[in-house]
């Protein structure tokens, strides 16, 4: 911790004050032969579309990123389980170099998932007690701590390890919401019909209820009762008024001094619900009778005694069973993750998991009816996830199969990280990618510079659009006067199009105030890092990249092959 310039306490680290990673903007790419069953599209609650469940092989810093454009505001529950028993990646670091290298991986992620979140959004976060507290100062920083919602404590183990000072049998969950002035309550399984609360709450701040006439069941004799104190053992009471009891109701309004468990204003609500509230003698105990099958508000301790909660034991049987000899070290069970999800979303909302792993959270979420997102680097990106995903949408009966009825359907897409639009040719410079196809380029560059790519059916040059009346057309042709004074004919008088290409005539420039050109790559070059795959563990300046001081009037030889140059 340390004071800023400003005195401000906060995390500071190595690697913290350099400048913020300029991720770039990737493409993804559909690829249907990874892709499986039947995909359910729509649209999401910031309005744009949704193109059904995603799972992405990739970077996820550069995933998150590719994300933005369409998934700001609309991911209800993002769920990550973080490396965090970093071991031999970090072997040859001292220990404040490991954990500024662990904080510098996770904070440009943070601060991307937040950007996603919906307003009522909650972000639960997997660790261990070796990085918990550094996690917590710096998901406050990024949320803001008046958001943070809790810690979880879960039961790991049966059995503890004893490879520390004290055997270890837990993990924790932290919880974030986006906005905790609109955040609702964690919630896991139904009150049960009949069962008592009591008012009473040893300990809690004194107040004064008052409970309305005729409302309050007496089981005892009518009578008339004297205001008094009726404290007992470490519960505080004092009836304030006098009290008639008649037909086993109270005639009129009475007010009660005590610790409560409630506020005069749940109170009021227990009333307009209808529900009981008995006192059953002297001492007055007030206590109320719920009608059974309303939300109940979840513990922070999510324990075999608590909930009969799996444990990573549990979780390795799960795993065994779908994988054999494959199967993933410490997975996480399905049940923690069943309870994570069911207690901020409905069916439908947004699940997001950016460190999806061997896939339990997508298969979780989609067994629970959410929709879902999650983002791998590895291989098992294939040999897991997709395996795994097809065995649930073809009606897998482990982990919360049965619990939640699941038989199955429902359907994925996945996605590849599209290359960098511009790597380096064998002089050093950066040019356009040759991977890039005219329809790919024109998708990067609309994404590059904010529009929507969208082609339209009938103009050619009108490719994508910010607005009803800003377009966007990208070619590898040379542009000329001819071409500019064509589509600037075809242009409506209230509408204005960006032209980003490799080549143009000097007299274009300036010809029409509603066109601008400009010019790839040079537009491109300080925009973003391009040529970067690898984020995992980096915490390296970005390197300044030196800008084409070429003149823009000049014709300049396609950076594609010539059979490449077609118009987009």
């Amino acid at each position: 911790m340390a004071l800023n310039k400003i005195n401000k306490l906060e995390l500071t680290w190595i690697g913290k004050e350099d400048e913020p990673l300029a991720i770039e903007p990737r493409l993804l790419l559909d690829t249907p032969e990874y892709s499986f069953g039947e995909v359910e599209t729509g649209t999401l609650p910031n309005g744009k579309p949704w193109p059904g469940n995603m799972l992405i092989h990739g970077d996820n810093l550069l995933a998150l990123r590719a994300l933005e454009e369409n998934f700001v505001g609309a991911v209800k529950c993002i769920y990550i389980d973080p490396p965090y028993n970093t071991g031999s990646a970090f072997e040859h670091y001292d220990d404040n170099l490991e954990h500024s290298k662990w904080l510098s991986l996770m904070l440009p992620r943070i601060q991307m998932l937040n950007k996603l979140l919906t307003e009522d959004g909650v972000m639960f976060i997997s660790i261990d007690d070796d990085e918990a507290h550094y996690l917590k100062v710096l998901c406050d920083q990024v949320f803001g701590r008046k958001n943070y919602a809790g810690t979880l404590v879960w039961e790991k183990k049966k059995k503890p390890s004893f490879l520390s000072n004290m055997g270890s049998i837990t993990e924790y969950v932290l919880a974030y919401v986006k906005n905790k002035d609109i955040s609702t309550p964690f919630i896991y399984g139904t009150t049960t019909a009949g069962k008592k609360y009591p008012f009473n709450n040893a300990g809690n701040g004194r107040s004064i209820l008052t409970f309305p006439a005729r409302y309050v069941k007496f089981n005892m004799p009518d009578a008339i009762i004297e205001p008094q104190d009726m404290s007992g053992g470490a519960i505080y009471t004092k009836l304030l008024d006098t009290l008639e009891i008649k037909d086993g109701r109270n005639v009129s309004d009475f007010r009660l001094e005590g610790e409560w468990r409630y506020s005069q204003q749940r109170l009021n609500e227990i009333v307009e619900n209808g529900e009981e509230i008995i006192i059953s003698k002297i001492p007055f105990r007030p206590n109320h009778v719920k009608r059974g099958g309303e939300p109940k508000k979840m513990k922070n301790l999510l324990s075999v005694a608590h909930y009969n909660m799996s444990t990573y034991e549990d979780a390795t049987l799960e795993s065994t069973a779908l994988f054999g000899k494959d199967s993933f070290d410490y997975p996480k069970p399905e049940m923690l993750i069943s309870v994570l999800i069911g207690a901020v979303t409905n069916p439908g909302d947004l699940v997001l998991d950016s460190f999806v792993g061997s896939g339990t959270s997508v298969a979780v979420a989609h067994k629970m009816n959410r929709r879902w997102i999650g983002v791998e680097l590895g291989e098992h990106a294939y040999t897991h996830c997709v395996t795994r995903m097809k065995k649930v949408i073809e009606g897998e009966q482990g982990g919360i199969s049965k619990s939640v009825n699941w038989q199955g359907g429902g359907g994925f897409k996945f996605y590849e990280l599209a290359p960098s639009l511009l790597n380096k040719d064998k002089y050093g410079n950066l040019v356009i990618n040759k991977d890039y196809n005219a329809d790919m380029l024109a998708a990067a560059m609309a994404k590059h510079q904010g529009f929507t790519f969208s082609p339209d059916a009938e103009l050619y040059w009108k490719q994508g659009h910010s607005s009803e009346h800003d377009f966007i057309y990208t070619t590898t042709q040379l542009i000329t006067t001819e071409m500019l004074e064509t589509i600037h004919d075809q242009l409506g008088e209230d509408e204005s199009l960006l032209i980003c290409c490799t080549k143009f005539q000097p007299e274009c420039r300036n010809k029409f105030s509603n066109i601008t050109i400009k010019k790839i790559p040079k537009v491109l070059l300080d925009t973003c890092e391009f040529d970067h795959n690898d984020y995992s563990l980096n915490i390296v300046s970005v390197p300044d990249i030196a800008d084409d001081d070429r003149d823009d009037t000049e014709l300049e030889e396609n950076p594609l092959s010539d059979s490449e140059s077609e118009q987009s």
